[in-house]
């Protein structure tokens, strides 16, 4: 006897029904078995069964069996009757089997199926759905053995063999309570949340081929005709047949009802599989509870992996679908979803870790809290209902890792940051601000009812008007027209519409949100006139509080999204000629329109208003992407629409409502600083009114183009509310984590603008002051330029001279913007300034050098800009007489030697270059350079420049500016691998080549900087292998005998040398270890080479070895490794 405990809804469906049945006159005392009790769901969908055509009338007996088949337990008939006829019997029993497959199809697929019904499956994108397949089982004659005993249907289903499979026969068994299906077996062993092909096909069969069905009646009604020894063969006869399975079970029977004081003998009456439903049983449709569970389980497992995203987005659409059929298994499914969701083991691990879940597992929390809020609105909940589910949300919420509704726990920053303004005034601050989960809204909505008697009217009659009423009130119930009303918070009032729809009320729906749009429109209509009323004084003012702290695009309940959906289906489906609400194939809704309006017009209307409402940006880094998002989402189903003249009408009406509307739009004059930006709805506009209206299309994108969160000014408001300041964090901006996704769309529509005003100078020039006032990034006013650069040069076109001139206007703005920060762009952004320059003109050219020190550092105004200019390329490509090229070039050398002056160390050596042809310039430029060389140049510059000078054929000029690079020079004792040796060597070498005197004036100067032995032995082994002056370029010659070492420069040179060896010898002796001996010995050896060019240089030697054996005589096996050397 099935028993469970009372109370508990959402229980695990229960085994084919086993009420007791007992002979007529038993009713009265019968203890029937207890189920849990739950709401029957709404009545089945239009009956499938029937024929349409004309045919004789039914009988009465089967409307009637019809009738108590789909609503009354099988139970409460007996009940009732004392004694049921036969017919009467079969009738109802034959009645109470599901007439339409669209609930099957439901509970055996992904995808709706409502379309597909009846179809091969030839059209399907997956017939491996068990409705595909069931459907292709029962059509290849694969069901047999089809019974129905009572509300009990069984079959056997052959699945026929392929390559890699035997053919499987299943024995499938279905139960069945008023017009669903409540309990499935089949022999297969499925496991999945659908019922199996093989269920699918058995159940068709029965609904296509019903009379093909053998009938019985319950087999306790078969039982009770039997005598005492019809029961007694009967029973034996199944015994026999099922021994193996059924004997223990039938001897365990028998003694329980042999013995007097059995619990069996304690009820009248036995159970019966086959005998229909108690009063107490919930009337569902059968669901696997067990198998939702594990499915979602495995698809968080997966973590977004293998398409379970996807999955667990299709298991959201079911349980829409289930509500939409009234379907009582769409509360029990999502509870099933929802507790997986809670016991997600990563919650835990990311609240631990501080991180943030992913952006894509978010939305699906989302999807959670709005499918809550659609159940819990439902308009015929019962209160017990909505008090259960209250329970559980509120339990859930308790939850400490349940999600927040603006964003995730990752994001909650520490005291720091929450301690900054965020948020328009007024609002409490992120430490204050209530704990908001994805269920808040769910469990507010359970304090709403739908008892109002004006909501009453305007869902239910389509006649609902007032044409006496006056419409004087900001909570009028209707407007000058007489339409109906509805002043409600609009994302609650939108709840109710979508709860409408999702619970299969498609006409209330539509007929709220038409009240809906058309109080949002009266609201609009009354703003722009107070704002016209009060234009001066507000603007005066300069009041730019937002008028709506909670935006309706972003918002999570998406209320314009849902108004907009609402419309368009029935607005499409009236356009198609196939309505969405069958049973009135024309809308009596359609009177509350606008002559010549429609439900797309109203839709796209409404679309509009919702996007061009001024509203703050929310907090949170996920909250603001969201706004993002739905936005985004928004505009891609508007852009689905194809605009014709009534639709272009209303978006003029509402552009230029948009424009005058005030503080009420985010288009109008008066913008809060924190308000979302117009930029991606204002391109949608702009592009869609070009065509019919340009220049009302150019004043909605320019207004667009502001900013004004990064502007400099303070933030303006309520200035009661104090502003904390934390040192550490200098950023004034607010919180906006989406800023960089904003400046791109504002770009963007800036490009859209530039491309569109192509030809239309007096627009060009308008579009750029907007962007040099508006657009506060380098690197998107860059990308604007070479966006305007390429529209204008076009390969199939003559440049846009206009265009290119804003292009170059960018540029140098870029330049001005860039030149004082450090920017990783700044060399590619000054190449392509010079190069869209010589692409406007010559002139272009000439006024960049002219102010080059407002655009460019003076290294990138030689070494980029002048060289560019002067190069042969450039030349061609401005097809330049020799008057215009000498002209160029000569501002290019005025620049280069500007920027010597102003840089020589960096800018010097590439004005000598570019002055070469011109005498004057050059000398200028040498001049500057000898200047500079005294205190603004190091050694490296001067060495080459230089070098340069030598290159160039300006030997002495070379030998000048070596030797005052050798004043800023200075080599230590150890420094022998320094980079300057080179250029020390080269000098010596140069000074050499020159002759006697400049060798004699340089080496006082080497000898003062250089304090390397080995750089000045160097020296003077290469001063004395070469007579000096031989190779000079210049007339003087010198004798060709070889210097002396006795008579100065060289004798300077050779003392400084032996003084550096002795020097460096004491200096690497006081930090000398063991490894390093052998290295010592060998300096020494050289040493004793440059000792050794001296008259006396051998006793000097000698002096210095046992001078050094005297001093470290502490380091015995050193000495002894000098000794064994020298002696």
């Amino acid at each position: 006897l099935h028993q469970s405990t009372t109370g508990q809804s959402f229980v695990s469906p229960s085994p084919p029904a086993k009420r007791l049945c007992c002979r007529p006159g038993y009713n009265a005392t019968c203890r029937q078995g207890q189920r849990a009790a739950w709401a029957p769901c709404g009545g089945s969908a239009a009956t499938q069964g029937e024929s349409s055509k004309t045919q004789s009338p039914e009988s009465l007996l089967d409307i009637a069996a019809r009738k108590v088949a789909e609503k009354w337990p099988f139970q409460r008939v007996e009940e009732r009757f004392e004694r049921i006829p036969e017919p009467v019997q079969r009738r109802i029993v034959y009645w109470s089997f599901p007439r339409s497959e669209r609930e099957i199809c439901m509970y055996s697929s992904f995808n709706t199926g409502g379309e597909e019904i009846g179809s091969s499956g030839e059209s399907s994108d997956d017939t491996r759905l068990p409705f595909r397949r069931g459907i292709g089982l029962l059509e290849s004659g694969c069901v047999d053995n089809v019974l129905q005993v009572g509300f009990h249907l069984s079959g056997t289903v052959r699945e026929p063999a392929t390559s890699s499979e035997p053919e499987l026969v299943c024995n499938v068994s279905v139960s069945f309570d008023r017009c669903k299906i409540t309990a499935v077996t089949c022999s297969c062993g499925n496991k999945d949340i659908f019922y199996c092909a093989h269920v699918v096909a058995l159940s068709l069969y029965r609904v296509r081929k019903p009379e093909q069905v053998k009938l019985r009646l319950p087999i306790s009604e078969t039982l009770f005709q039997m005598n005492r020894d019809q029961l007694q063969k009967f029973v034996q006869y199944l015994i026999t047949v099922h021994h193996t399975e059924v004997l223990p079970t039938a001897q365990k029977l028998a003694d329980e009802i042999l013995s007097q004081n059995s619990e069996i003998n304690q009820v009248h009456g036995a159970p019966d599989p086959t005998a229909g439903a108690s009063v107490d049983d919930e009337n569902c449709w059968h669901l696997d509870e067990e198998q939702v569970q594990e499915q979602v389980k495995l698809f968080l497992s997966q973590g977004g992996y293998h398409g379970s995203g996807k999955q667990l987005n299709l298991l959201f659409s079911k349980v829409r679908e289930m509500l939409k059929m009234r379907d009582s298994n769409g509360a029990r499914m999502l509870t099933l979803i929802t507790e997986q969701f809670m016991g997600d083991p990563r919650l835990v691990l990311w609240r631990q870790q501080g991180t943030t879940m992913t952006d894509k597992y978010r939305q699906l929390w989302d999807e959670l809290g709005a499918l809550w809020m659609c159940i819990v609105l439902n308009p015929h909940c019962k209160p017990e209902q909505k008090g259960f589910w209250l329970r559980q949300l509120r339990r859930w919420n308790s939850v400490d890792v349940c999600p927040l509704e603006d964003g995730n726990h990752g994001s909650e920053l520490t005291n720091l940051t929450n301690a900054l303004p965020q948020g328009p005034p007024g609002n409490p601050d992120s430490l204050t601000r209530p704990h908001r989960t994805v269920f808040t809204r769910a469990i507010e909505a359970c304090d709403l009812h739908w008892q109002d008697p004006h909501l009453q009217h305007i869902i239910t009659e389509d006649h609902y008007t007032n044409y006496c009423y006056h419409d004087n009130l900001d909570s009028s119930l209707f407007d000058a027209r007489g339409w109906p009303l509805w002043h409600e918070h609009v994302p609650t009032a939108c709840a109710r519409v979508d709860a409408l729809r999702s619970h299969g009320y498609p006409k209330e729906a539509l007929r709220l949100a038409i009240a809906i749009v058309n109080t949002l429109r009266r609201q609009q209509q009354k703003q722009l006139e107070f704002f016209r009323t009060h234009k001066k004084e507000l603007l005066h003012k300069g009041i730019t509080s937002v008028t709506n702290l909670e935006g309706w695009v972003g918002h999570p309940l998406d209320p314009i999204g849902t108004l907009f959906s609402t419309l368009m289906e029935t607005g499409r489906g009236s356009e198609d000629g196939a309505t969405v609400l069958m049973e009135h194939p024309v809308f009596p809704a359609q009177r509350f329109l606008e002559e010549g309006e429609s439900f797309v017009s109203l839709a796209v209307e409404t679309a509009l208003i919702g996007l061009g409402q001024q509203r703050v940006m929310p907090d949170g880094l996920y909250a603001q992407e969201k706004v993002c998002r739905n936005e985004e989402q928004l505009l891609a189903k508007l852009q689905e629409v194809d605009l014709d003249d009534s639709l272009v009408k209303i978006f003029r009406k509402q552009a230029v409502i948009l424009l005058e509307a005030g503080p009420y739009s985010g288009l109008g004059e008066l913008l809060y600083r924190e308000s979302v930006p117009m930029h991606t709805f204002a391109k949608y506009l702009f592009t869609s009114l070009l065509p019919h209206d340009a220049e009302l299309a150019y004043k909605i994108a320019l207004r667009a183009m502001r900013l004004p969160v990064l502007e400099s000014t303070a933030p303006s408001g309520d200035l009661s509310r104090p502003h904390h300041i934390v040192s550490v964090v200098p950023n004034r901006y607010p919180r906006w984590f989406t800023l960089s996704h904003i400046e791109t769309q504002q770009c963007e529509l800036a490009s859209t603008m530039l491309t569109a005003a192509k030809g239309d100078a007096r627009k060009l020039q308008t579009v750029l002051e907007s962007i040099q006032k508006n657009i506060h990034s380098s690197s998107h006013i860059f990308k604007l330029a070479q966006d305007a650069f390429k529209i204008a040069t076009l390969m199939d076109s003559l440049p846009d001279i206009t265009l290119l001139k804003v292009s170059l206007e960018l540029g140098l703005q870029v330049m001005r913007m860039t030149l004082s920060t450090l920017n990783w762009r700044r060399r590619e952004m000054v190449r392509w300034l010079v190069t869209c320059a010589t692409e406007v003109g010559v002139f272009a050219l000439d006024s960049i050098m002219q102010s080059w020190f407002t655009l460019f550092t003076p290294t990138e105004a030689t070494s980029v800009v002048a060289s560019t200019v002067m190069s042969n390329s450039t030349i061609v490509r401005l097809h330049l007489d020799c008057h215009q090229q000498e002209n160029l070039a000569n501002s290019a050398r005025t620049l280069a030697l500007q920027c010597a002056m102003k840089d020589p160390q960096n800018c010097a050596l590439s004005a000598l270059t570019l002055c070469e042809k011109d005498h004057i310039a050059f000398e200028t430029a040498y001049q500057i350079v000898l200047d500079a060389a005294a205190t603004g140049m190091n050694y490296t510059q001067l060495f080459t420049i230089a070098r340069y000078m030598e290159h160039r054929g300006y030997p002495m000029r070379a030998y000048k500016l070596a030797t005052l690079a050798m004043t800023h020079l200075n080599l230590s004792y150890n420094q022998d691998t320094h980079p300057a040796i080179n250029d020390v060597l080269w000098a010596c070498a140069l000074s050499h080549s020159l002759g006697k005197n400049e060798l004699a004036a340089v080496i006082p100067l080497v000898v003062k900087s250089v304090k390397c032995a080995t750089v000045l032995s160097d020296i003077l082994r290469r001063c004395t292998l070469t007579t000096p002056g031989m190779v000079a370029l210049h007339s003087r010659r010198n004798s060709g005998k070889l210097m002396s070492l006795d008579k100065a420069p060289l004798r300077q040179l050779l003392d400084a040398t032996i003084g550096a060896y002795i020097n460096t010898t004491h200096s690497r002796l006081t930090h000398i270890s063991p490894r390093h001996y052998s290295e010592f010995i060998e300096f020494l050896s050289k040493a004793r080479e440059t000792f050794l060019m001296a008259h006396d240089g051998h006793i000097q030697f000698t002096q210095f070895i046992d001078n050094l054996k005297q001093i470290y005589k502490g380091k015995k096996k050193l000495m002894m490794l000098v000794r064994e050397r020298f002696g």
